[in-house]
């Protein structure tokens, strides 16, 4: 079609070179049939305000948002999602039609579709222990409350972060030594995996029934998912959720919803 401009899409980060989302985004178009351009865009630490309201100025349509900046994105925006104010960050953003920017956050929603699609797992009436008190967990605590569990507990290594998230969201708290186990769910939710570390963790934590779920991913099997296979449990990393938030976003500016077991596969072939 002649002068058919494409629609833009970005994802903001820094670093970005790495990012995986553009090649995660050509597939969903492919596979749904969408026409649209998804690319990278480095995020500047002063410039970033105003590299967002210029991209939508520009007539893009959706730009998803990484590390640093989620917490400046929900800052602008107008209108936030139910999610992303209980994250407290926005790793999505789009244009309403009344020039609204409106915010959203997919990563819990995007591990928990993971989890429970992917990996067959419920977290319904499970006990689940949640390591990091950090962004990324805050993020994800809304959506498994979402599925009534029995009990969520979050450790810390600095138990007032701990509290202070579990105040906010009804959850336990506890520190690592006070942990008794065994949990039915535990997903790690530190950053340790990729500095090959692990936070003190029992092993009475982990049964056979125990299964595990790290938010991090790599080619090798995590540290953390290393340390519950040496004790009998299953689990998964993070690349499904990976892909989960992104297929979110995507809906979320498409509405269409790309399945993603096969991309996940063949991401996994390629590592």
């Amino acid at each position: 079609m002649k002068g058919h401009i494409l629609d833009q899409y970005a994802v903001v980060g820094n670093p970005i070179a790495h990012s995986k989302s553009p090649s995660i985004h050509a597939y969903f178009a492919q596979q749904t049939g969408q026409d649209l351009v998804y690319s990278t865009l480095l995020g500047d630490e002063v410039e970033f305000e105003n590299q967002v309201r210029d991209f939508f100025e520009k007539d893009g349509k959706g730009l998803n948002i990484t590390v640093p900046f989620k917490e400046r994105a929900f800052a602008m925006c107008d209108i936030l999602s139910q999610r992303a104010k209980q994250a407290g960050a926005v790793n999505t953003l789009m244009m309403g039609k009344n020039g609204d920017l409106f915010g959203d956050n997919t990563d819990g929603v995007g591990m928990v579709r993971d989890i429970i699609k992917n990996h067959g797992q419920s977290l319904t009436a499970k006990s689940i222990l949640i390591l990091g008190a950090g962004g990324a967990v805050r993020g994800v605590l809304e959506p498994i409350l979402a599925e009534n569990p029995e009990s969520v507990t979050i450790a810390n290594r600095t138990l007032e972060k701990a509290h202070a998230l579990a105040d906010q969201f009804d959850c336990l708290a506890s520190s690592f030594e006070d942990l008794e186990g065994p949990f039915d769910i535990i997903i790690n939710g530190t950053s340790a995996s990729l500095s090959g570390s692990l936070p003190p963790l029992k092993d009475a934590l982990v049964n056979a029934e125990t299964w595990c779920y790290d938010m991090m991913y790599g080619k090798d099997r995590t540290v953390f998912l290393q340390w519950a296979h040496e004790r009998g449990a299953d689990g998964a990393d993070g690349l499904g959720m990976l892909v989960g938030q992104a297929a979110e976003a995507f809906y979320l500016w498409r509405q269409v919803r790309p399945e993603t077991a096969s991309l996940v596969d063949d991401m996994r072939q390629q590592m």
